[in-house]
């Protein structure tokens, strides 16, 4: 008689067993049938009206998201991190936004940090992961070691991936807080989470293809949350980048037009004020729009915690 297949081997309790058939995410989706006889140009559509669906989703989760950017923006006002746990497709997605932020707002590396199932080399290859571990999610963010200043992300489509679940509830039990974004309700993972994004983007055109509808929540959830966060710090004035590192010459270009759309002031005047300001698109606006010196915007800059807004406006700052 045939052995019936098996798991890897791992430590895991009766909570964190799941139905698989029972997600959301693994049914069948009845607008894709019969997908394998499809054209090119059907197979697309399919694709395109259930993509349709994803902002939705996303809009119907609005609240918990605006909550988790506040929770983020405190963390990193205090002087805490923003650390994203995930696997597979979602670790990876997880990934890319984290790597995102430095470029885009100037912050330090450690501040938004990533903690992916398998280590590094599993963001090219899924090969040898085991993400059915909650122990190895635990000893990963025992790592990081977490403290009541950080906020932990679990990222996780099915919302019940043991490796993420084990690192989330470690990080709580050690007075972090945490979220989660997933796209099943009732999940293991918010359970463990003190805030639950779901984001219930229905069966996948194929069925649990979680890179898909689910991928794209995720990745449009993620991005709220840092832009949003980044802004709530005054990284962003207006909806303009004006922490923008300008590391090569498309970003000291769009340093420069950044200066001029918010001071109005002409091409090389933008460029002298960089260069008095030390390449520094914050300090350079603060000097143009408060019309002062380099010392007294670094000294703004410093009282508001980086706010531009609020280094502009310096009387509203506490003496």
């Amino acid at each position: 008689m045939t052995e019936p297949l098996a798991a890897p081997a791992a430590k895991s309790t009766e909570r964190e067993q799941f139905d698989l058939q029972a997600l959301v995410t693994e049914r069948p989706n009845e607008a894709s049938e019969g997908f394998d006889t499809k054209s090119a140009l059907e197979i697309a559509r399919i694709i395109n009206h259930e993509d349709a669906k994803v902002h939705l989703a996303v809009k119907k989760a609005l609240p918990e998201i605006a909550l988790v950017i506040d929770q983020v923006a405190r963390a990193l006002r205090d002087g805490g991190r923003l650390i994203y746990v995930g696997a597979g497709s979602s670790g990876r997605i997880a990934s890319l936004d984290s790597q995102e932020c430095p470029a885009t707002f100037s912050t330090q590396p450690q501040q938004i940090q990533y903690l992916m199932c398998g280590g590094p080399k599993a963001l090219a290859s899924a090969a040898d992961v085991n993400e059915d571990s909650p122990e190895m999610g635990q000893r990963d963010i025992a790592k990081r070691r977490p403290t009541r200043k950080d906020i932990v992300i679990g990222v996780s489509a099915s919302g019940h991936t043991p490796y993420v679940v084990g690192a989330v509830d470690y990080a709580r039990q050690r007075g972090a807080r945490t979220a989660a974004v997933v796209c099943n309700p009732n999940s293991r993972l918010a359970e463990v989470s003190d805030i639950c994004i779901v984001a219930d983007v229905g069966p996948e055109v194929i069925s649990g293809s979680t890179r898909m509808k689910a991928g794209t929540a995720q990745k449009m959830i993620l991005n709220m949350i840092t832009t949003g966060a980044m802004t709530r710090l005054g990284y962003v004035y207006e909806n303009l980048m004006v922490n923008v590192h300008m590391k090569n010459a498309k970003l000291v270009e769009r340093g420069i037009n950044v200066l001029q759309r918010v001071t109005g002031v002409d091409r090389e005047t933008a460029i002298r004020a960089i260069k008095s300001a030390g390449k520094s698109i914050p300090i350079a606006v603060v000097m143009l729009k408060a019309g002062v010196d380099k010392m007294e915007a670094v000294r703004r800059l410093s009282k508001s915690d980086g706010n531009v807004r609020l280094a502009i406006e310096d009387s509203r700052l506490e003496l």
